[in-house]
Parts: structure tokens; sequence; C-alpha cells
């Protein structure tokens, strides 16, 4: 499946590419692509962040109210869902999909040949072998990254070869070598800057939605549902009945340190063209939430 989404996504950074000349611009183009054919779901997403926060105080009633009769809880709670119109999956959809593009992308960057250029397994299995022949160093995990840095070379023995020849990968980009990767090159300070500028904008973006959070679950309407069963909420704390709620709120805040910390780390060993792709998706979802919050009702 991933793979079959990396030829996706490789045929149009490749289209990109041909146009532009630049694998960083590229990928920015890309990643804006990939933000607007995903902003429906961005939409619904929000939507439901906001109504999730009203559906949880109606579900703290319920809790009480039927706290030995598990059975009839269930019933009600699925009656609140469907009367609400959502679902309680309703938020894993978008952490699967972010999980596939996660992995997808990063098949992409790490095969550009085989995914964006569209060359045969065979002829890069040749490539290689000649590299190793010429005593050049080609990573395992890499080695399509290292056929492009020794494209010239490549060239020299293989002078027809129109593959060779049609590879029109610049990876350069803003005096930054998209092809090299963190891991590889400790001595090098450059390599460092996308991953941090990534890790930052990964703070602030949990930083707003959080602040995003918190400010829906203080909503007039309903902070009136809490208090109109204020004693039942209170006797709820003492005999644990929001246990379910609590273990769900650090489930997703557990989710909300995953994701980035993953990323973080698969940067530092991917080439920086992947950072960079987080890195733009990470400053437009910045200012995505900030409009969406602003545009999108309840």
């Amino acid at each position: 499946m991933f793979r079959f989404f990396a030829n996706i996504f490789g045929y149009l950074l490749s289209i990109i590419n041909n146009i532009v000349g630049n694998y960083g611009l590229a990928i920015i183009l890309f990643t804006i692509i990939i933000k607007l054919i995903m902003l429906p779901l961005s939409i619904k997403q929000q939507k439901t962040m906001k109504k999730s926060a009203i559906l949880q105080e109606k579900m703290k009633v319920l809790q009480f109210k039927y706290k030995n009769n598990p059975e009839q809880l269930n019933k009600e709670m699925m009656d609140l869902y469907k009367s609400e119109n959502m679902s309680p999956f309703s938020g894993c959809l978008s952490s699967i999909l972010q999980i596939i593009l996660l992995i997808s992308i990063f098949y992409m960057v790490r095969f550009p040949l085989t995914y964006m250029e569209r060359i045969d397994n065979s002829k890069i299995d040749t490539y290689i072998q000649q590299l190793k022949d010429d005593g050049v160093p080609v990573s395992q995990a890499y080695s399509e990254i290292d056929i492009i840095r020794e494209i010239d070379s490549l060239k020299q023995h293989f002078p027809d070869d129109k593959n060779l020849h049609n590879v029109n990968i610049n990876m350069k980009f803003l005096g930054l070598d998209l092809s090299k990767i963190p891991e590889q090159n400790l001595q090098d300070w450059t390599v460092y800057i996308i991953p941090i500028l990534y890790i930052i904008s990964t703070f602030i973006s949990m930083k707003i939605t959080t602040a995003m959070q918190n400010k829906v679950n203080k909503k007039p309407d309903v902070i009136d549902i809490t208090n109109e069963n204020s004693e039942n909420k209170e006797e709820n704390k003492e005999n644990g009945e929001n246990d379910m709620e609590d273990a769900m709120a650090q489930a997703n805040k557990t989710m909300s340190w995953l994701m980035p910390i993953m990323s973080v780390s698969i940067s530092l060993v991917a080439p920086l063209g992947l950072a960079l792709y987080w890195l733009v998706n990470n400053i437009l979802m910045i200012g995505e939430r900030l409009i969406l919050n602003k545009v999108v009702k309840d």
C-alpha cells in the first residue's frame, strides 16, 4: 500500500520538479498541493474537535446516570454519537492518513530514482555495482541518493545511457544539499538547520492546538451543561467515573507527542528532503489551523 502511494506521490513530484528544475522548490509546491487535497478532511477535523468538547460533557452526565448499568450506558453513548452525527473513531482516520503519508513519502524520498524517475531496478543495481567497483561507498539504505550524488562519474561509464542523462534532480536548495543525511554528516552544521526548524515548528503547532482545545472546552454552553450536574460531577470524581475519559485524553496526548518524536528521529537518519517536507507541512498546518479556527463554525 505504501509503495502504491509512493508511486503516485513520486509521479506528482517528478512533474513539479521537471517544471521548476529544483528539488527543494518542488517539495514545497508538492507539500502545498497535498495540503490542498487534504483540506476537506482538515475542515472536518476542526469541526469534530469543537463538537467533541460538548459531546464529552454530555457523556459525563450519562456516565453518572448509568454508572451502575454498563450495558445501558454503552447504548446511551452510542445513541448520543448517532444523534450528534459523530463516530467514536472519528479522530482515527486523520491519524491513519498521517501515518500513510509519513511512510509513503519516506519511501519516495528514499528511492527517488524508483518513484520519481521510474528507472528499472536492474539498472539501479548496475549503477550501484559500478560505484562499488570504483571504490565509492554506497549506503545500503540510501543507495539511490548516492547514485544521484555520483551521477557525473556514472555518465562517464555509461555515456549512452538515457536513464542517467534524463535524471534531472537538482538537490541544492538555498545553500543546502537536500541529499545529505544528518547521521552521515555530523560535522556539517548545515544538516541540522532544517531538523531544528522542524522541531521548533512542531512545538509551536502543538502549543496552538492545545490552546485551541482549551478554548473550546471553556465555551459557555459546555460550562452550563457541567453546572447543571455539578454535584454529580463531584461524585463522579470520587467514584472514578472519569477514568475512561482520562485514559482517552492521555492516549491523545501520547499520540500528539509520539508523531513529532518519531518524525524527528527519522529526519536525523533520512535525507534532508524529507525533513524539508515535514517543515513546510508544519508551517502550512499552523496557518491552516489559525484560519480554520476563525472560519469554521460549530
